[in-house]
């Protein structure tokens, strides 16, 4: 890296598997910005100080994935959707203020409304499956868009709860084994589990009961096209695949870092997708 050169990483441990120096290595490439954008791998205990010198590292900013979203909000001035989410994905230098923000909210909701457009009007209940991080952002998102009820379910019920208390009454709790029953009033149902993801335990669920008008949303990507949005092609619902939530997610931190809002295209797409097909 050079002084005159904008660089930045994603920190991670591990973080070889990630896809971003893939993604913004290609739009620095097709927008011909002379750039730089790398793996870091840090362990928790190195992250504080890797941070707290990423100028002197030659850096203007970063994505940050598992373990150090937490710690990432900790260290820096959250906007107000990483507080909310409580956690951060992405980093940039203001002046002598390091900056963040959870870019996952707006991936999630460009992604549906790239694939599923006006998926949000007159809409109903989401039924979403999960109460980790990836929720938080779902719901957050969800919120945001105006959606009236939100159905959380988790297989550990607490945490569904403490999401309930965490973003307020339009949040309610639904028991896993029984999740079913309010498929029926749902518009859209979102898994932001892991469950699904290839080499992992199944995620079972009956889409018999989702309206015709519903959509179903996978924040898994590997694989893309997972058992549950096969379910529902099958019957002829719309989707919206984790991959696309992934490459949606990424744009702002570019945009940031090397000053050009940069497009998702199907060759993107295509590039990302043969990658991960190869590793699997």
């Amino acid at each position: 890296m050079t002084a005159d050169v904008p660089a930045a990483c994603v920190i991670g441990w591990p973080v070889q598997h990630s896809r971003s120096p893939l993604i913004h290595n290609y739009w620095l490439r097709q927008y011909r910005i002379a750039g730089e954008y790398r793996r870091e791998p840090v362990p928790r205990e190195e992250f504080a100080a890797f941070v707290g010198a990423l100028a002197a590292r030659g850096y203007v900013g970063a994505n940050v994935t598992v373990p150090h979203k937490e710690a990432a909000l900790r260290l820096s001035e959250p906007d107000e959707r990483a507080r909310a989410v409580g956690a951060a994905n992405t980093l940039w230098r203001d002046g002598d203020v390091l900056r963040s923000t959870n870019t996952d909210v707006e991936g999630f909701l460009r992604n549906l409304d790239a694939n599923a457009p006006h998926w949000d009007r007159d809409a109903g209940t989401a039924v979403v499956l999960g109460a980790g991080g990836a929720a938080r952002a779902v719901i957050y998102a969800l919120l945001a868009r105006g959606i009236g009820r939100i159905v959380v379910a988790n297989r550990t019920q607490g945490r569904a709860e403490a999401l309930r208390e965490a973003f307020g009454k339009r949040v309610s709790v639904a028991h896993w084994d029984k999740v079913s029953a309010d498929l029926a009033a749902a518009t859209l149902l979102v898994n932001a589990t892991t469950l699904g993801m290839h080499g992992g335990p199944a995620l079972t669920i009956d889409l018999s009961e989702l309206k015709d008008r519903a959509v179903v949303a996978d924040l898994v990507y590997v694989p893309v096209m997972t058992p549950l949005l096969q379910a529902a092609k099958a019957r002829r619902l719309r989707t919206a695949d984790g991959l696309g939530m992934l490459l949606h997610q990424a744009v702002r931190g570019f945009a940031l870092w090397f000053g050009r809002e940069p497009e998702v295209t199907a060759e993107l797409r295509a590039l990302v997708e043969a990658d991960l097909t190869s590793a699997t």
